[in-house]
């Protein structure tokens, strides 16, 4: 069973920087894409940022030229890098692994990141 570990959200002022990680346990980390999630108070979880085993990364729109994914297959880590951080941005972040749209791992608890000043 595949179980993750979120960490490095926290209280930011716009205009600046967050990186997350994630631990991942589990055989399949090194073949299976892996993605950062969030959900916003009163909305659902969306994707964020999604990177395969090989290292071919999608963003949606709204992140695009901020945040970066990347991936270390031997830590079984994958963090997000998020930059220009805006009040928007306030929501828990998540990873997990699998299919971007039908994700395999259980759910952490996730890390909040509030953008505010």
């Amino acid at each position: 069973q595949v179980q993750l570990v979120e960490s490095g959200g926290g209280l930011v002022q716009p205009g600046g920087s967050l990186r997350l990680s994630c631990a991942v346990s589990g055989s399949i980390f090194s073949i299976y894409p892996t993605g950062w999630y969030r959900r916003a108070p009163g909305k659902q979880r969306e994707l964020v940022a999604g990177i395969t085993s090989g290292g071919s990364t999608r963003y949606t729109d709204f992140v695009k030229g901020r945040f970066t994914i990347s991936r270390d297959n031997a830590k079984k880590m994958v963090y997000l890098q998020m930059n220009s951080l805006k009040p928007e941005d306030t929501a828990v972040y998540y990873c997990n692994i699998g299919p971007y749209y039908a994700p395999e791992g259980t759910w952490g608890q996730g890390t909040q990141v509030t953008v505010s000043s």
